[in-house]
Parts: structure tokens; sequence; C-alpha cells
């Protein structure tokens, strides 16, 4: 059995949360606020996910987690090394000056660029794309040709780089290292809006065609 991607869109922010799955394993990706469509995807599926990975610690992608971890205690939450301090920080994790003041629980799995995880036959590396955030990384899996950005790339633009912990040279210089180097024909599913391609945004993205 091929690789599934299922895309759900989760909360007032329109987060996108991914359920990925190889044979009878399941991962959850970035699940945000408002988990109660996710949770009834996975209650159909008769899943019980192994993993839940997310691509940053931005309050938007880390609301669900609770009620996740909450539902299925097995889950492994795994969180990219430089973001591990936003889970239990809603002033870092920018839920609270927005009124939300929303955590999650401490990671069970601290991850870094360079690492591979494995979901059935599918293979996943880890790619950094901080910049966005301190520790923000993408998950590339060349076989399926598939990477999940997060907030890092989107299609037409880039991730949010006027709020604090973020970076314009650093998320820049990422994108064009560890992003625009894939094959063109990659599918980018980002964490907002609709999918893209690595040539697509090579080619027309406003933020990555000057110098």
């Amino acid at each position: 059995m091929p690789l599934e991607i299922h895309t759900l869109v989760l909360g007032p922010l329109e987060t996108n949360c991914y359920v990925l799955r190889d044979v009878e394993e399941y991962w959850v990706v970035d699940p945000g606020l408002g988990p109660e469509p996710l949770l009834q995807f996975l209650r159909a599926a008769k899943a019980s996910p192994r993993r839940i990975l997310l691509t940053h610690g931005h309050g938007d992608h880390i609301a669900g987690v609770a009620a996740v971890k909450a539902a299925y205690p097995g889950a492994r939450l795994c969180c990219p090394a430089g973001d591990a301090g936003l889970l239990s920080d809603p002033t870092g994790n920018l839920s609270g000056p927005f009124g939300f003041a929303l955590t999650a629980p401490e990671a069970d799995e601290l991850l870094e660029p360079g690492q591979t995880l494995a979901i059935g036959q599918a293979a996943w590396g880890l790619l950094d794309t901080s910049g966005h955030t301190p520790g923000g990384m993408s998950f590339y899996c060349r076989q399926d040709g598939v990477v999940l950005t997060g907030d890092a790339l989107f299609a037409g633009s880039i991730g949010r780089i006027d709020i604090p912990g973020a970076s314009a040279g650093r998320l820049l210089t990422n994108i064009r290292r560890h992003l625009l180097t894939l094959p063109d024909a990659t599918r980018v599913l980002p964490g907002h809006g609709p999918e893209t391609t690595i040539g697509q945004e090579r080619r027309n993205n406003p933020f990555l065609t000057g110098d």
C-alpha cells in the first residue's frame, strides 16, 4: 500500500494538519486549534497514531496536541529541539498575545535536522527550515516526492519574519539551501493554504525570485 497523506484544515487560522498512513501505522503532523475533526478522522479509521510530529512550536500548530495525547497516550510527541521551549511558553508560541495562552505537553522526543524517521517503508528526512521560529523544520520523503514545510514555505509566500524569534536571513537561506534544492516536481504541503511544488515556488514565489 502506498503512503497516504490526508489533510484536515483546523481552527480559525485554518492550520493544515496532516495524517500520514503507511500500511497500519499513522502519524499526525501539526494538530492545531479545534482538533475534533482530527479525532473523528482517527476514530473512524480505527487508527492509533504512533507519532505526533511538529514542524514548529507556534500555538496554532500545537493547540491540539494535548487532546490527541489524551486520546492516544502512546503517541510520541516529536518536536524540533530548537522549539521545545515554546511548548510551555504562551508568550513565545504567540498564543498568549492573542488571548489563548496555549501550551502542549512536554515532548517525548526532540528532533534535530539531519535525522531520518521511518513510517512503514517511507523514510522522512528532517530539514532545517528555521527562521520563522528558532527551530522550525520540514519533513521530506524523497521516495514519495513530498515535503511538509510547516510555516517556512507557502504557495507564493514564506513564513512571517516580523515576529519574535524570527530571522529573515536565516529563513531565506534555509529555504534556498534545503528546499529549493529538491526536485522541481516535489509536492509542497504547507502549514496553511494550498499545496504547491518546489518548481512552482522556485520560478514564481516573489520572496525567492530576486537576489
